[in-house]
């Protein structure tokens, strides 16, 4: 280095120095633990959830809710020790990747993105727990499955240091579906906006669960911000316990009071706990803007975070199965009806109570989105349907695939509301006379039950494994191209199950929180005991 300056020197040792210090991240260890996480998410709750969760059914009141609960933390553990699914919706995956300065790849024949996904496709199409593919490749016409899950929806920043931290979430389509947004005026209130909109939201995002909240930056950062505040940890117990320490923990602490005084309950049913807490991030915003986000998170919650180094991939550790409350939901014969389907009568769906519990026996059939639009064409062309829905019941259901000594993957119910354009339609034309879904139904739906004397009937949200051990066969009978849109036959055994809409169409989500929010308000609701 002859003729170099003392500066050029200087530069030199300081850009060696920076080479000795920098981590390699091999696409390898990228691909198998993205694989891994997703892997990991799909049968772990994290234990932050948990802890909440069972604290929530210990202090709740109102039966129905709490029975729910126990479905969701029954089936929680089921999973963790059975290695499948929460929920049949595994979701489409969220990866935000915090990328060290000083980190290097290697081996990347593509992007980074490249690499995300091909985790994503090896972790979604493991031959030991297949999750279920549910995202389409043209959004707008075709709508066609990709068949892996693939492309992830990913997020990159570039942050000082020399590791690689990475967030994998898998978000279902019922809590992603009630996503909000509004670009407020400055002076315009973010609680009153919040108590306002939760309500229109329904139960379609399988409360209880979290709400993330974005506020400031530009549209587009305030839903970025929403969605990143749902990585957090659970911590709402700790901070009533230890009090708020800024505004911004005392706005934590009024939403999180206010929403669950709203009595919407687990599943919507009506109850104390709708929320186990409430995430606020922000982000500095134009003089004349107040963008608003909400996204919530449902009761299949699903994120975890590891950190690359360049020592190899990164694996989660397995959490003791002592996290669980002792909860062990089981079908009950003196607190629920038996119904035979395979006898099942228009005079005795029309006999069902609003809020009563079935254990449903007997054969059922499936059908979700695409199935009833490909009914309802097929219907408006004259043309025979494959199946005969005759005094049947359907089940708005997409199940994951089985694996070796299944005969159904997990299997829960999807957002009822989606159907609901399809059920006069239904009714009228195909026999059916009944139908089993997620959440409420919309004015369109009841009124097409109450005019045809039908019934809905709800089973739980985040309960999907279950419910997979209540189906003793299954098989595709209609559709088989839909894949697990497919029209199947389910024979079922003690599926539980709540009469949410009756013949006279009086609906439970509407009286269930109309009940509890003024229980909650005139402070008649009485919480169990811890022992209950």
């Amino acid at each position: 280095h002859a003729g170099e300056t003392a500066d050029a020197a200087a530069l030199r040792r300081a850009d060696h120095r920076s080479h000795d210090m920098t981590t390699t991240i091999k696409h390898a260890d990228l691909v198998e633990t993205v694989a891994a996480a997703l892997q990991y998410i799909s049968y772990y709750h994290p234990a932050d959830y948990i802890a909440h969760l069972a604290r929530a059914y210990r202090g709740e009141a109102s039966p129905a809710a709490r029975d729910a609960i126990a479905q969701i933390l029954t089936n929680s553990r089921m999973c963790a020790e059975g290695h499948r699914p929460i929920c049949q919706d595994t979701g489409i995956v969220n990866v935000f990747l915090r990328i060290g300065m000083d980190v290097r790849f290697a081996g990347f024949g593509g992007s980074i993105e490249d690499a995300v996904n091909e985790g994503v496709r090896r972790g979604y199409l493991d031959p030991q727990n297949k999750l279920r593919a549910s995202v389409l490749a043209d959004p707008l016409f075709e709508r066609r499955n990709t068949k892996d899950n693939t492309p992830a929806v990913v997020h990159m920043s570039v942050v000082p240091g020399d590791k690689l931290e990475i967030t994998v979430a898998a978000k279902g389509g019922g809590s992603e579906n009630k996503s909000k947004f509004k670009m407020m005026n400055p002076s315009d209130s973010l609680v009153d906006w919040v108590l306002e909109t939760v309500p229109t939201m329904g139960a379609g995002w399988c409360p209880p669960g979290m709400l993330g909240i974005g506020v400031g930056g530009t549209a587009e950062k305030a839903m970025l911000l929403a969605k990143e505040s749902l990585m957090a940890p659970i911590d709402m117990f700790e901070l009533l316990a230890r009090g708020p320490a800024d505004k911004l923990e005392e706005l934590r602490i009024e939403l999180y009071e206010k929403v669950n005084a709203l009595g919407i309950g687990a599943q919507g049913l009506g109850g104390l706990t709708t929320v186990l807490d409430v995430k606020i991030a922000t982000y500095p915003t134009h003089a004349a803007s107040k963008p608003v986000a909400m996204i919530p998170n449902c009761a299949a919650t699903r994120h975890a975070h590891v950190v690359l180094d360049g020592s190899g991939p990164a694996y989660l550790e397995p959490p003791s199965l002592d996290l669980w409350p002792d909860v062990h939901w089981a079908p009950d014969a003196q607190k629920s009806r038996r119904v035979d389907l395979d006898a099942l009568t228009p005079a005795e769906v029309a006999g069902w109570k609003p809020g009563e519990t079935l254990l449903l026996n007997g054969r059922m059939l499936t059908g979700r989105d695409a199935a009833h639009k490909r009914i309802h064409d097929m219907l408006a062309r004259g043309e025979k349907l494959p199946v005969d829905f005759t005094n049947r019941v359907i089940y708005y259901v997409g199940p994951v695939d089985p694996v070796p000594g299944e005969v159904v993957g997990p299997a829960g119910p999807t957002t009822a509301t989606r159907m609901d354009k399809f059920t006069e339609t239904m009714l009228a034309q195909t026999g059916l006379i009944a139908m089993i879904g997620k959440a409420e139904r919309g004015p369109l739906a009841v009124e097409a039950i109450r005019k045809h004397r039908s019934a809905y009937l709800m089973a739980v949200g985040g309960a999907a494994y279950l419910v997979a051990k209540a189906i003793k066969a299954a098989k595709v009978v209609g559709f088989a191209d839909l894949g697990m849109e497919a029209i199947y036959e389910f024979d079922v055994r003690d599926m539980p199950v709540t009469v949410a809409v009756d013949a006279s169409g009086t609906s439970v989500h509407e009286s269930g929180p109309r009940e509890w929010r003024a229980r909650i308000a005139q402070g008649t609701a009485i919480a169990w005991s811890a022992g209950t």
